[in-house]
């Protein structure tokens, strides 16, 4: 808020430069180096071909807000990035030194993980959108005042993480925190739908923040756990990524799939009335509360498939090699 009010939201994107490279140097300087104890190949056809698949998935995304799913660009990015995709797990299934291994994805509750960590932050993602757009929109925030009005939802989070999840991973086992939590979530998504052009800040927003923000983390938090969860140690860093690439990929398309809802709500609600100021607001309105409902539907499916996909038990007290095998059927 304070780098978009003051100076441009082009500076938002620098924030991360500095952790980087911090991060980095910390890392040359810190992490053991490990001897080579064979010669290995890196798999380029693999990186070239997932790269690609991953690219065009979020680049047909990003086009659908404007030009619509049914736009031609926009199904050929799909097309082009399914054949890449399917190509990719051919040449996993085939290499023998394979990029992504493909038992880290088709083990039960990593896949359940990584589905979980997906739907979660489509949801989410979308949510933070659409509340960004009234916040600005509607309710004429400033950049900083928005950027204040999202604090509770961070500390929210940082309570659910610290204050619930880890301490519930050594009691509980993790679909009975990470369904629950996707549920909580849910039901403040439901409140956003209830937002209405006069509604005030303290009575709808503020509680959902709240309700959204604590059930999130403890999605998460059991989530990275169980997507590392029995992984050979050289392949830790593979399992971490997929759990990153379920992010970006989850925020992605839960954007542009829930802003495409929005926007259609609002059109039809616009449609045959005559627009003014106010109409409009309440068209911009009903189309939040629209796709807000769908991110509460999206939740909800990630705590039906947290509860049938994720078996293991107390994530923080179990091996390595405990669960190693199982597979998605």
């Amino acid at each position: 808020g304070v780098l978009t009010q003051y100076l441009n939201w082009r500076w938002c994107l620098y924030v991360n430069v500095p952790i980087a490279v911090v991060a980095a140097i910390g890392g040359w300087r810190v992490l053991p180096g490990a001897a080579r104890t064979s010669a290995r190949r890196f798999d380029v056809p693999g990186v070239v071909l997932a790269t690609g698949g991953l690219v065009a998935l979020v680049y047909a995304c990003t086009q659908a807000v404007s030009a619509g799913w049914g736009a031609q660009e926009v199904i050929l990015l799909l097309v082009a990035s399914s054949a890449l995709l399917i190509l990719f797990v051919v040449r996993e299934t085939r290499t023998s030194e394979p990029l992504l291994p493909l038992r880290i994805v088709l083990d039960r509750n990593r896949g359940g993980a990584y589905l979980a960590v997906a739907l979660a932050i489509a949801s989410m993602f979308g949510a933070f959108l659409f509340l960004t757009y009234y916040l600005q929109v509607v309710l004429r925030y400033t950049p900083l005042q928005a950027g204040l009005a999202f604090l509770p939802l961070t500390l929210a989070s940082q309570a659910g993480s610290w204050g619930i999840a880890s301490r519930l991973m050594p009691r509980l086992p993790a679909r009975a925190i990470m369904a629950p939590g996707a549920l909580v979530a849910a039901g403040g998504m439901l409140i956003l739908t209830q937002i209405q052009v006069n509604s005030g800040y303290l009575t709808l927003v503020l509680p959902a923040e709240i309700l959204i923000g604590i059930g999130i983390a403890c999605v998460m938090v059991p989530a990275f756990s169980i997507g590392t969860l029995g992984v050979d140690p050289r392949q830790a860093g593979v399992a971490a990524a997929t759990v990153n690439t379920a992010t970006q990929v989850g925020g992605s398309l839960g954007t542009a799939v829930l802003n495409t809802v929005a926007a259609s709500a609002t059109v039809a609600y616009l449609a045959g009335r005559r627009l003014s100021p106010g109409t409009v607001a309440e068209g911009l309105v009903h189309g939040y509360s629209i796709a807000t409902g769908w991110a509460a539907a999206i939740l909800a499916l990630g705590a039906v498939v947290t509860a049938l996909m994720i078996t293991v038990g107390k994530p923080a007290r179990h091996g390595a090699d405990e669960h190693e095998g199982r597979r998605v059927s």
